[in-house]
């Protein structure tokens, strides 16, 4: 049988899956020495090979078959592949990196070949292959460098050439799903999904199911980088796992809160794979199969579980034991998608319909800032981090970042910021907006953020062809997008011209892209008004108007604008500047206006306004 998501989907939809355990575990069992690992094949293999696993399916087969064959009679439906340090990048420290395509179709081949064998001794129950994309042991969004938090020992870039290289070889191997497993840093997974993604599209395997699955390190419920299980969702939602969960670090009593969140979450299948309870002071694990396995039916009984299975410490009793114990507990009923804009840094965003004003902190900009641009150009980018805490305590609810100054390398400043970015969980909480004009400082950007932000922005200024292909890399890199009016002829200056490059807009990423509608942020251009020329008098209305149209004819797209240039003919006067920006996004977000770039700590309440202000402003 050809897995697809369809058939996991029904499969699943009768009864709760089971995943099988731990290959670590069992392969311990064996006892295997320097030798063993060796075997005939690496006898005179330069570097140690004890420990390396994964090279166990060229040297050692038939352990590794052994292995799967015993998690499929105890009763598991998916078995993964042995291939938890199968990149490049985990096989360099052995030396083997040149054998990773070898240890990866061998992994999927034997696993494919004890499945096919139980399904052919069984076909009213087929098992299934998934081949495992493990973490790694590098991370894009910590640095390895305490004193230099800007430092990665590894880019996004080489992240997705192991990730594919590998995926590559489990698909040709057999694999009926791709695992991306044990995240503990979600813009590493970011790198796993985008590198699966392209290949899937290559081959043409559109139905192709795909499987996501974090660690929760502690019971902080966070990743090892500070995400909340909910923000890892969102973070990965745009590659449309068939199945998304939490495996490893926990045992089941500490993972279920956990769980819990990701079940309320998700708009999938829901996994859950846990350790064998935590590990004792000589590293093993004091969790029976039984009690396990009733921890595991209470998941089930509320509802919780979509497949389930062990992680560390478990060994085939163990999957035996949930086997029996989920056995006739019906699954989790899938929901429906949750209505609204989901954003993420290390905590979820949400904005619907009921949310309030979204403002988007503007002096993280050195356009917006000369305090931070001055410490952007003189490198000193953990001070110019206060200038975005500033915002953040101030009420910014996301932080926009643009480098755009001709006296910075863009893309470097770029990348460097959001490193450092990342390493302060107080700014690093909230969604990020990447700003530039330029497509390689946003695409830099995109390569650094582990949660779900905006880029802004795309535009048709340069084609449609243009257009769509950064649109679709703004998709796969996980991100919303604000669309600015502005098209092969100009911006839009005029209401006319607005509604219809919005209208095109809307087409050709809604209707022709595909394009999440929740993820299209539209902004119609706000201009300088009193400026002593008469066609500027209108700007502000026609943008108000504009925002009303998006709103009555393009559901649940958001309107965003950047506040600030409303009032630059009176740069110097504060307080008039503050009073046209709070007079402004009063009447604005009345007709729909979501979010603004601003100087979230310098907005005048409209109502206390004096009104002789209040009256010339309006």
């Amino acid at each position: 049988m050809n897995l697809t998501r369809e058939i996991l989907a029904r499969l699943a939809a009768d009864r709760i899956l089971v995943l099988d355990g731990a290959m670590g575990t069992m392969i311990q069992t064996h006892g295997l020495g320097e030798a063993e690992f060796r075997g005939q094949l690496l006898a005179d293999h330069p570097a140690d090979l004890k420990g390396n696993n994964d090279i166990l399916n060229l040297t050692q087969p038939d352990i590794i078959s052994g292995i799967y064959r015993g998690y499929l009679d105890a009763g598991a439906d998916i078995i993964t592949t042995n291939t938890f340090n199968g990149t490049s990048v985990a096989q360099s420290d052995y030396e083997t990196a040149h054998l990773v395509r070898d240890i990866n179709f061998a992994a999927a081949k034997l696993a494919r070949e004890a499945a096919d064998e139980f399904t052919a001794a069984n076909p009213e129950r087929p098992r299934f292959v998934a081949g495992s994309l493990a973490p790694t042991h590098r991370t894009c969004s910590i640095s390895p460098d305490v004193n230099n938090p800007g430092h990665r020992n590894i880019t996004f870039e080489e992240l997705v050439a192991a990730y594919g290289e590998e995926a590559e070889a489990l698909l040709d191997g057999g694999a009926d799903i791709l695992m991306v497993e044990t995240i503990f840093d979600p813009l590493n997974a970011k790198a796993a999904v985008f590198a699966v993604g392209d290949i899937l599209r290559r081959r043409g395997l559109h139905d192709f199911p795909v499987w996501v699955s974090g660690t929760i390190t502690d019971a902080s419920g966070r990743t090892l980088t500070g995400q909340t299980p909910e923000a890892f969702w969102i973070s990965l939602r745009h590659s449309d796992p068939a199945v998304f969960g939490l495996n490893c670090a926990l045992g089941a009593t500490a993972m279920r809160p956990f769980v819990e969140e990701i079940s309320w979450a998700a708009d999938t299948l829901v996994s859950a794979h846990p350790n064998a309870g935590l590990p004792n002071e000589l590293g093993g694990y004091d969790e029976t199969p039984d009690q396990m396995a009733a921890i595991l039916a209470e998941f089930a009984e509320a509802g919780l579980l979509n497949v389930v299975g062990g992680c560390c410490g478990t060994t085939p009793e163990y999957i035996a034991a949930i086997d029996r114990a989920v056995a006739g507990i019906p699954p989790r009923k899938v929901p429906e998608k949750k209505k609204g804009t989901f954003l993420a840094g290390l905590e979820p965003l949400h904005i619907d319909d009921e949310s309030l004003f979204v403002n988007v902190g503007e002096r993280t900009n050195v356009a917006g800032s000369r305090r931070f641009a001055r410490l952007i150009r003189d490198g000193k980018m953990e001070e110019a981090l206060e200038v975005g805490r500033q915002q953040v305590r101030g009420g910014a609810q996301i932080v926009d970042v643009n480098m755009d100054d001709a006296m910075l390398e863009s893309v470097e400043a770029m990348g460097t910021f959001l490193n450092v970015l990342a390493s302060d969980p107080e700014v690093s909480r909230v969604p990020v907006m990447i700003d530039s004009s330029r497509w390689d400082v946003l695409e830099a950007g995109l390569q650094r953020i582990q949660g779900k932000g905006v880029v802004n922005s795309i535009s048709l200024k340069d084609g449609e062809d243009e257009f769509r292909r950064r649109a679709r890399l703004v998709r796969r890199y996980g991100a919303a997008a604000i669309v600015m009016a502005f098209d092969e002829k100009g911006q839009a200056d005029s209401l006319e011209r607005r509604i219809a490059i919005c209208d095109r807009v809307w087409k050709i990423l809604v209707t022709e892209e595909g394009f999440p509608p929740e993820d299209v942020i539209f902004d119609p251009n706000v201009f300088a008004v009193a400026t002593g020329i008469p066609e500027h008098d209108n700007y502000a209305l026609d943008f108000i108007a504009c925002c009303q149209h998006i709103k009555d004819n393009m559901p649940g797209a958001l309107v965003s604008g950047g506040i600030s240039n409303l009032s630059f003919s009176f740069r110097g006067n504060d307080t008039v500047r503050e009073a046209m920006h709070s007079a402004f996004l009063y009447h604005a977000i009345g007709a729909g206006l979501d979010m603004g770039i601003v100087n979230a700590g310098q907005l005048t309440v409209y109502e206390e306004i004096a009104p002789e202000l209040l009256e010339a402003v309006e």
